[in-house]
């Protein structure tokens, strides 16, 4: 067992592989649901869906979405006062499992209910990853950065499937004929698309159990923590210069929760403008409305590197950007990918014809391409740079709930990207026009401030340095 042990990655601790495992397939479950949400409950009820609009499918979207990056705080709490970080996971683990049973059933208070448990059993495993693979490196363990980077790129290979494969079978004519030739109602291939991202969880939570004892040092329980360790003087005074370092991550936390309001309209608008107003084929190749929502993390298995070696040359140089002007850049490219939007909905607009018939134009899906590539870009400035940061900037004691907390920053973006996505309608394409040009605006201007506020953040930030990786939200 033993030489086996580090058959994925064998220069990295023996823990790293199976916390690798575990975030693809819990990505996988939170994409995959993620990717259908406001598709099946705008759906019309005689194709299979809830019959909601669009306003109403978009707003439960920020609720769940919301709520599953706000339970993290009540995950990291937990952790970090009772039952530790790798017990937390385990049992977050088995709650998503079971939420993914209760949706898959064609029953609405099922559905719902299921939601709200996905959302309590991500927020109990979410924060608890991030904690222990850092707990797998001493603190200037040069390996720790590559690990992170492994973890970020076993999430988006999650993030990538998830869409294809649920939305595979959530959607697509070939899966609703396989569904109708077994004698199964082919309107019910939502729900399967959503039982198949169950599925992966399950896969996750049994190769966490089976190779549990690859973790067993790490992650314990606060009370039987060895003297000196993570959860030792846990009522302790914080100290000066964790104030500080703290002050900073609340300066990158904001940053980050406005970055997150226009990142999150991949499931809300942006969804639906791919659903409704793009022409959804490449030459020959027809693909769902749920497919876009991959390529997003396929940017990211594609750019990631390229990042880590672009770091790790600054770095060599001492020219490595800091953590808060990464941040600059990033809204920067932020700008860049919802300016895109503006002339794409304009190319989606309508027409009257020669008959006097009103046509509706549909986009073409290269607008979303860039979209979503400048998008990724912006993403790689920020999301694995923020979460790396708060993994160091975290006080020890509790440095699970201080994940926690700093996930809730994308549970409040969720919730503003949900206000926001209420300002557009795919029936006045116009109207995403509006919708992404103030966003452009906005996000240069946060850019600015970034970038005039970096000098101050940097002194608060003290003996951190800038980090090239992280985990993805």
């Amino acid at each position: 067992m033993k030489s086996g042990r580090r058959w994925l990655f064998p220069n990295h601790p023996d823990g790293l592989s199976t916390l690798f495992l575990v975030e693809i397939f819990e990505r996988m479950s939170y994409y995959g649901m993620a990717s259908l949400l406001v598709l099946y409950m705008s759906e019309v009820i005689t194709a299979g869906g809830l019959g909601f609009s669009e306003g109403t499918a978009k707003m439960l979207f920020a609720v769940y979405t919301g709520s599953v990056y706000l339970t993290p705080l009540l995950g990291g709490l937990i952790a970090d006062r009772w039952l530790g970080a790798r017990r937390t996971m385990l049992l977050g683990g088995i709650i998503i499992a079971v939420g993914h049973l209760l949706v898959a059933f064609q029953w609405q208070p099922s559905f719902f209910f299921g939601l709200a448990v996905i959302a309590l059993g991500t927020g109990l495993l979410k924060p608890n990853v991030n904690t222990m693979v850092g707990a797998l490196y001493a603190p200037n363990d040069p390996r720790r950065n590559a690990g992170f980077n492994l973890v970020y790129m076993g999430i988006n290979i999650g993030a990538a499937a998830a869409p294809i494969i649920c939305g595979t079978m959530a959607q697509s004519p070939w899966f609703k004929g396989c569904l109708a030739s077994m004698g199964f109602d082919p309107l019910h291939s939502w729900h399967w698309g959503f039982a198949a991202a169950g599925v992966g969880m399950c896969f996750g939570l049994l190769q966490y159990w089976l190779h549990r004892e690859r973790l067993s040092k790490y992650g314990e329980r606060p009370a039987r923590q060895p003297q000196g360790n993570l959860a030792q003087a846990p009522h302790a005074a914080i100290t000066r210069q964790e104030w500080h370092k703290l002050a900073a991550l609340a300066f990158l936390f904001i940053a980050f929760t406005l970055y997150c309001g226009v990142s999150q309209q991949a499931g809300t608008s942006l969804m639906l403008f791919a659903k409704n107003l793009t022409q959804l084929s490449i030459g020959e190749w027809h693909f769902e409305a749920s497919h876009t929502n991959a390529l997003n993390p396929l940017f990211i298995i594609a750019l990631t590197p390229v990042f880590a070696w672009l770091w790790t040359t600054l770095n060599k140089r001492k020219a490595e950007p800091s953590e808060p002007l990464k941040f600059s850049f990033g809204m920067v490219f932020l700008a860049l990918g919802t300016m895109l939007m503006v002339p794409a909905s304009w190319a989606a607009g309508k027409d009257v014809g020669s008959d006097g018939l009103v046509i509706q134009n549909l986009a073409s899906p290269w607008w979303l391409v860039g979209v979503y590539f400048f998008q990724t870009v912006a993403e790689l400035f920020m999301s694995p740079v923020g979460n790396a940061a708060a993994t160091r900037l975290a006080p020890s004691r509790f440095a699970s709930l201080t994940m926690g907390v700093w996930y809730t920053s994308v549970g409040f973006g969720s919730f503003l990207g949900g206000w926001l996505s209420g300002m557009c309608d795919t029936s006045r394409p116009e109207s995403f026009a509006v919708l992404f040009g103030i966003m452009t605006v906005g996000s240069l201007a946060l850019a600015g401030i970034l970038y005039a506020l970096t000098p101050r953040v940097k002194r608060l930030m003290l003996d951190v340095p800038a980090q090239p990786a992280g985990a993805h939200a």
